[in-house]
């Protein structure tokens, strides 16, 4: 992990983003929707993984008043195991406590254990569900937050 880069994502790393995302998600946003994100969306806090230059993994959230909207996190299947989730979400933690943000949510299929036990490692307890929630497969999402940050 010490040679783990994390910084924010910039518009030379859409096109790394957009292959991760269609790697890692079933219903992955479009490269214009990425675009839109990270070049207009002002509520928008988003960094990158990067390893010898390349782009292992990305994470973002929305700051929505005092709280932080996890909307993506996302490792290439190359780069998992070795702790680039964990960093990147430290780093949107971090981004919380500079902007005094003082809790974090996020939305997480019922069955990606290892998400949720991810954000369990950092504090975030279950607070909900969303039934249906996701288009795909009508998965139900567990509602988790992360309190006094």
């Amino acid at each position: 992990m010490i040679d783990i880069e994390i910084c924010p994502l910039k518009s030379e790393h859409i096109d790394s983003v957009f292959a991760i995302n269609n790697l890692c998600f079933t219903i992955p946003w479009s490269r214009e929707s990425i675009e839109k994100e990270i070049e207009n969306n002002t509520l928008a806090k988003y960094v990158v993984a990067k390893k010898s230059g390349i782009v292992m993994g990305y994470a973002g959230m929305w700051r929505i008043l005092d709280e932080g909207h996890i909307t993506n996190i996302a490792v290439h299947p190359e780069y998992r195991g070795i702790g680039t989730g964990s960093l990147l979400l430290e780093a949107l933690i971090e981004i919380c406590k500079i902007e005094f943000i003082t809790s974090m949510t996020l939305e997480v299929r019922k069955s990606n254990l290892i998400a949720q036990n991810l954000y369990k490692k950092y504090g975030f307890v279950e607070e909900g569900i969303r039934k249906e929630y996701y288009a795909d497969n009508k998965e139900d999402a567990l509602i988790m937050w992360k309190y006094d940050i």
